[in-house]
């Protein structure tokens, strides 16, 4: 390593940072002199706002720092970074609507060891998707890029908050390599916060270890990476085993006159960290913490006050939620609350307030809160925006994990809003869900997603009641209730056919259709037309458990999201099939075509390009051989993902109605781009399958292939009805 001399590169001293009441860092001493200092902990333990508290983004109550022996206290974030102090947050902070070589060229200096060219040198990943931007990566190449960006400003001190979280194997030994070299040429200091301590022992010589807003110790990194029990201590959810934890008290004896005890409940144990960690670690899922977890037997806890943290619903019983920002709406949500408590429902009350106040909600919003990947610290962080996004994360993982929830109501302006509209999609389709809100008569696209939400016009704003709001308000809450109770009414489906989903554009419409005739008599078939939301829409159904057999004809909002048009699918396409291991057919309708609106909308990169006008609001542009071949090693990919039986059938004489001998987008040529990527990238095995047939994908021979293909799968009759769990009964 290379010798340092005079100040130290950073140094903390009593350092103290609040949030509202809540003491977020306490006392924090931390020396950086040179090379490459790890700080290891817990979510939630005040790693983060250590951070932001050195680049100035949360205001310092008390202590101080320093680096190269000048002061950071009240500098502003922009003062800091010129300062030479970088910075790689946790969360990435890209910018959707650049390049990653815009995002590169943006911060490059020209001055210093790193330069574009090191950057693609190290990550070659970034180097091949250097035209994407930034919302079209994935969650591992927006980490590199952040990483990136920050190094190429060339700081001398460089503070990274999660650098490896999200990469894959590979890519988190590049990172720890990078890191390495970095102490050993010189080229800058590294303070680096890392769950995983794998990477954290093997980057320093020494690892700082925080607990409850402190550094508790400062222990060498081999001694550490040996020290099975200290990692369980720090990483363990639940109480800590360091050695400031006090002892539980011993129960006081039963007394007569006493009142009843509370009945004990079994509570569940999480271990996050199973395995002893190596360098190449990577995070637990959470199905295997779930499957390793104990059950012992516990008083419940308690929130500050001796207020009893409520469960949402006795087992077996439903309840409405009222949720919102109880600090600012609280008049209008209880007004909602009370109608629906005197039709009889029960009813609690959500506070999802960020400013840390006390509402008296049945669930109040510390409860919420500590469900954020960082506990609390993540929501009440004094900025509006980053606290508004806190709190959205944190509901929505909070509902994600409730049973009983017989429908949920809410009202808000944009904010509010969104902080109820994730958890609110989180839910299965059928629940009740409805917003009063102030941004309902816009576009609303970006609220409802792929959900049955409701959203009610405010009229006039949420701000008091009035006569126009009361009446509002009121019909909501008797919308709510009519909702619950009729669908508490509906009895239980005897008979129904089980529903199969198939995506459908105007172009593969003769295919569908001719599926559709040849299994209605066993099926109810649900038809998703392919805009992007579509596609959305019959993956919510099938995570949902309502859809039970999918024919995927459809696959062209891949080509938009990949290519750049209007109606494109996520990063998560094909996910829900995945996660709920269901046999797949699936075809590559309509992917020679890029949607966009009116001539006018296209962007000007694609104007040598040939495009069919449709209509005047939707113009199509026909992909080339090379785009093709990306979206074949994009499905390809995905469908290695899948472990149950595969069939992906390729319709030789053309993929959509546009392409065929005389229409204006076939191209042969492209066409085998695609099926010869599709058939290089996947995996074929007995169950995975990729069949070339020489039809067009809207003759009947092929959509007789397709009918024959699920019915290999799914059984040639109507398939026996699965009997539903009891979570599913509830719902």
């Amino acid at each position: 390593m290379a010798e340092r001399k005079g100040q130290p590169a950073l140094e903390i001293r009593g350092l103290n940072v609040f949030y509202g009441a809540s003491h977020a860092l306490q006392g924090v001493d931390l020396r950086l002199d040179g090379g490459v200092l790890s700080v290891v902990g817990r979510n939630g333990m005040g790693k983060t706002t250590l951070c932001k508290a050195i680049m100035g983004l949360v205001p310092v109550a008390s202590g101080s720092i320093t680096f190269a022996g000048q002061s950071l206290v009240g500098r502003s974030p922009a003062e800091i970074a010129r300062m030479g102090i970088g910075y790689v947050p946790q969360g990435r902070r890209l910018w959707r609507s650049l390049t990653v070589d815009e995002h590169l060229r943006l911060v490059a200096s020209g001055q210093g060891p790193w330069t574009i060219e090191r950057v693609y040198a190290t990550f070659p990943r970034l180097a091949e998707r250097r035209n994407n931007g930034g919302a079209q990566l994935s969650g591992g190449e927006q980490q590199m890029l952040a990483i990136a960006r920050a190094l190429l400003a060339n700081p001398r001190l460089l503070v990274m908050d999660e650098p490896t979280e999200g990469l894959a194997p590979v890519i988190v030994a590049q990172v720890e390599e990078m890191l390495l070299r970095l102490a050993e040429d010189g080229d800058m200091e590294v303070l680096v916060i890392e769950q995983n301590i794998g990477v954290a022992c093997a980057v320093a010589e020494r690892v700082a270890i925080m607990v409850n807003g402190r550094i508790n110790r400062e222990v060498p990194a081999a001694e550490l990476a040996a020290d099975r029990a200290l990692q369980q201590r720090l990483l363990g959810v639940g109480r800590h085993g360091h050695e400031e934890t006090p002892a539980a008290p011993e129960p006081a004896p039963a007394d007569a006159d006493a009142a009843p005890a509370r009945a004990s409940a079994p509570v569940r144990i999480y271990v996050s960290n199973p395995r002893p960690p190596t360098r190449w670690s990577r995070p637990v899922p959470v199905a295997q913490l779930e499957r390793q977890a104990r059950l012992v037997t516990a008083q419940p806890a308690a929130v500050p006050g001796g207020a009893e943290i409520r469960t949402l619903a006795r087992p077996g019983a439903q309840v409405v939620l009222v949720a919102g920002t109880l600090d600012t709406k609280g008049a209008e949500l209880r007004f909602m609350r009370d109608i629906i408590r005197a039709a009889g429902l029960p009813v609690r009350m959500v506070d999802l307030s960020t400013s840390g106040t006390h509402t008296g909600a049945e669930i109040p919003a510390h409860q919420i809160a500590a469900f954020h990947p960082r506990g609390a610290a993540g929501v009440f962080t004094r900025d509006r925006g980053s606290a508004v996004a806190g709190m959205t994360e944190a509901f929505a993982r909070w509902i994600a994990r409730q049973e009983g929830i017989a429908g949920i109501l809410a009202a808000g302006g944009s904010g509010g809003t969104a902080m109820v509209a994730s958890a609110m999609r989180a839910l299965p389709v059928g629940v009740p869900k409805l917003i009063v809100s102030t941004v309902a008569s816009g576009e609303v696209s970006k609220y409802v997603g792929a959900s049955d939400i409701t959203l009610m016009h405010s009229v006039a704003d949420i701000q008091g009641l009035n006569a126009i709001t009361e009446q509002v308000l009121a019909n909501a809450a008797h919308a709510m209730v009519g909702m619950v109770q009729g669908r508490r009414a509906i009895p239980a489906p005897r008979g129904r056919k089980p529903a199969l989903g198939l995506t459908m554009f105007g172009v593969t419409t003769a295919c569908v259709r001719q599926v559709t005739r040849a299994l209605d008599a066993d099926w109810d078939c649900l038809v998703f037309h392919a805009t992007g939301i579509g596609g959305q829409s019959m993956e919510k159904l099938v995570d949902s458990g309502l859809i039970r057999g999918v024919i995927d004809v459809t696959t062209t909002e891949v080509a938009d999201m990949l290519v750049g048009g209007v109606f494109p699918a996520t990063e998560d396409r094909f996910g829900a099939v995945i996660r709920r291991r269901m046999p797949y057919v699936g075809s590559v309708g309509a992917l020679d075509m890029v949607n966009f609106g009116p001539p006018e909308t296209v962007p000007d990169k694609f104007r040598d390009r040939l495009f069919y006008r449709h209509n005047p609001q939707v113009t199509l542009m026909r992909t080339t051989p090379e785009e093709n071949a990306a979206i074949g090693r994009w499905i390809g990919a995905r469908l290695n993902q899948m472990e149950a039986p595969v069939r992906f059938l390729l319709p030789m004489g053309g993929v959509s109605a546009l392409d065929a001998p005389g229409q204006p987008f076939h191209d042969p040529a492209a066409d085998r781009a695609l099926f010869d990527a599709l058939e290089a990238t996947v995996r074929q095995t007995a169950t995975r399958q990729i069949i070339r047939l020489p039809h067009h994908i809207n003759d009947p021979e092929f959509a007789a292939a397709l009918v024959e293909a699920f019915r290999a799968l799914h059984g040639a009759g109507r398939p026996a009805r699965r009997a539903r769990s009891p979570r599913e009964a509830r719902r």
